[in-house]
């Protein structure tokens, strides 16, 4: 199939219930909501009407419980930006500077960032879910490259990693890993491990990092040298701590109270 008419059907519950739990947030720059931000809350750079933000979310809701292509998705989708005005070069004022300046609104390659992005970081984090369900049965992951020519080396190099599904190099490797990223993880038991003539490997691949430093916030932090800045980190591992430290809380709540 195509890249451009890429679907997935039948979505988990999962990846629905985790995006239906996001909340909303507006930012002029995709830095504005940062890595784990984007796990509770939904966004599209330089949408600053909260109301246009709830009609993407919606055609984003649809094709994914529908399990639509991307065509369906901008039929849905793109007369309504169109409508608004949000659509080609114009010019806006970025909140956080004040400075006018001309940029790129809606267009065929932004609803297809918004489509694919949305998709696969709920699906990861839908998988996720079931990876930590299931991790007693299975306890190892092994990432899954598309062995084309449009697949970063360095993805192609991780290709076959077999490593425990709670070894801390998936807290910054687990796919998607950038723009348009199409690697996967594929849960092992031990007896498959075996049988697919695997091996667990000792060590995680080496993970050189680099300093990023956010042009909106001014914070610098370390991210993978072969990351895109904003890919690395686990989709929906920070909705499960989250999600954990609030069942802790209501337990020792109750516990108070008895």
């Amino acid at each position: 199939m195509a890249a451009a008419e890429a679907r997935f059907d039948l979505p988990p519950e999962q990846a629905l219930a985790f995006f239906r739990a996001k909340g909303y947030a507006v930012g002029f720059a995709w830095q504005d909501v940062w890595q784990a931000e984007q796990d509770a809350a939904f966004t599209v750079a330089k949408m600053l009407d909260i109301d246009l933000l709830r009609d993407v979310r919606q055609a984003v809701d649809k094709a994914m419980a529908e399990g639509q292509t991307l065509a369906a998705f901008r039929e849905g989708i793109e007369g309504t930006l169109m409508q608004a005005g949000w659509w080609g070069r114009a010019p806006m004022v970025d909140p956080l500077t004040g400075e006018l300046r001309e940029v790129q609104l809606g267009s065929a390659r932004r609803l297809e960032t918004i489509f694919r992005v949305n998709l696969q970081t709920s699906y990861a984090a839908g998988h996720w879910q079931q990876i930590q369900a299931n991790k007693a049965e299975a306890p190892y992951l092994m990432y899954d490259a598309v062995d084309d020519g449009r697949t970063r080396e360095e993805h192609a190099a991780w290709d076959g990693t077999v490593l425990p599904a709670d070894d801390p190099w998936w807290q910054t490797h687990t796919p998607p890993n950038g723009w348009n990223c199409r690697c996967s993880v594929i849960q092992l038991s031990g007896a498959q491990v075996r049988e697919l003539g695997l091996a667990v490997a000792e060590d995680a691949p080496a993970s050189p990092t680099r300093d990023y430093r956010n042009p909106r916030t001014g914070r610098t932090e370390k991210v993978p040298e072969v990351s895109d800045p904003g890919g690395a980190y686990n989709p929906g591992a920070s909705r499960l701590a989250l999600l954990e430290e609030q069942l802790a809380a209501k337990r020792r709540q109750w516990r108070d109270e008895a």
